[in-house]
């Protein structure tokens, strides 16, 4: 076991890589701050180093901050891969409804449903409740308010999902000064969340391409080698002759 007093940076990125990994969750840097003895700063340099390190070399997975967490996540091109691994599906797009819902709880959260639907006008139970299946949003407490309703947060699936390290990376809304321009407001916010999800998206779908044609290109390569090598192969005379 490495001395904790002896760490050196390759050891620190170890350490992280090693308890991410079995972690499978995000983990706070102050835990892994603590449990390393060094400042939490040197851990933020390490992962920094790590995430560097993976996207150089376009390894199957990468190193994501969300807010003061870290985890180890799959790399987009390969999702496909995954699915049809694990079997699973791919999540379909968010509706114009979970996006309001989402806009409303990322830029004025922690909400109650209440608030939700006076800005939409609408019942919003359903919505809320696909939200927190698709762990997008996840209760935070209660409001200290008659009745004390469930107030509503956005989640780290949430950063993840609109490619993020927190909520400080929103956009800033135009035209939100008060109460009446809240609906003005979420306009905006629902039309940044839907670029950011289409950003996502597509840097996953160019990087599939990417990744299809050099593979490819790789394929079609081997084919030609391999039949130039074997022509050659024909032409040589018997060594027995």
């Amino acid at each position: 076991m490495i001395s904790l007093g002896q760490m050196g940076d390759h050891e620190i990125e170890c350490a992280i890589e090693a308890i991410l990994f079995v972690s499978g969750e995000p983990v706070k840097i102050s835990r892994i701050s603590d449990v390393l003895g060094v400042a939490e700063q040197e851990v933020e340099f390490a992962a920094d180093r790590l995430r560097d390190n993976y996207s150089y070399v376009r390894r199957g997975i990468r190193l994501v901050r969300l807010e003061n967490t870290l985890q180890l996540c799959s790399s987009p091109e390969y999702a496909d891969y995954i699915r049809r691994a694990l079997e699973t599906r791919k999540p379909p797009q968010l509706s114009q409804p979970a996006l309001e819902v989402l806009s409303i709880i990322a830029y004025f959260g922690p909400v109650t449903k209440a608030y939700i639907e006076q800005i939409r006008g609408v019942d919003s139970a359903y919505t809320v409740g696909l939200l927190q299946e698709r762990e997008l949003i996840e209760s935070c407490g209660r409001l200290a308010a008659p009745g004390r309703p469930m107030l509503y947060k956005t989640t780290h699936n949430f950063l993840r999902t609109f490619g993020m390290e927190s909520l400080k990376e929103l956009p800033d809304l135009p035209h939100v000064e008060n109460t009446g321009d809240e609906k003005e407001g979420i306009q905006n916010a629902i039309i940044e969340l839907k670029a950011r999800e289409a950003e996502v998206a597509a840097d996953a779908d160019k990087t599939e391409s990417v990744v299809e044609t050099a593979e490819e290109t790789a394929a079609e390569t081997s084919e030609e080698t391999g039949g130039s090598q074997e022509i050659t192969k024909n032409n040589e005379p018997d060594a027995e002759q």
